[in-house]
């Protein structure tokens, strides 16, 4: 468990099959972190990853943050913030804003 945030360590996300270097990780994981700012653009949101705490962080306009442990509890927290559904397979999304 992570003694800044307390989320357990994760094991990797599935995107990240293939990466053989701990440094082919985390570039894939900013990777992947680019394109979820790309979707969630749309909302206003912004999500950071700093490649050592587990989890990412999401940030609102407004001030609001959140650290999240996972994609799927990212959206489900960017619905939050945004006060809307946010489906990042939306026209909206795609089109980036």
């Amino acid at each position: 468990m992570c003694s800044a945030c307390g989320f357990p360590a994760a094991p990797g996300h599935w995107t990240d099959a293939g990466a053989q270097t701990p440094g082919d990780r985390l570039r894939l994981r900013f990777a992947r972190l680019e394109a979820i700012n790309r979707l969630l653009a749309a909302y206003g949101l912004k999500a950071w990853d700093d490649g050592v705490t587990p989890g990412l962080q999401l940030f609102a306009p407004g001030g609001q943050r959140e650290l999240v442990p996972d994609l799927a509890s990212l959206w489900e927290a960017a619905e939050r913030m945004a006060g809307q559904p946010v489906d990042p397979l939306s026209d909206r999304a795609l089109a980036g804003g």
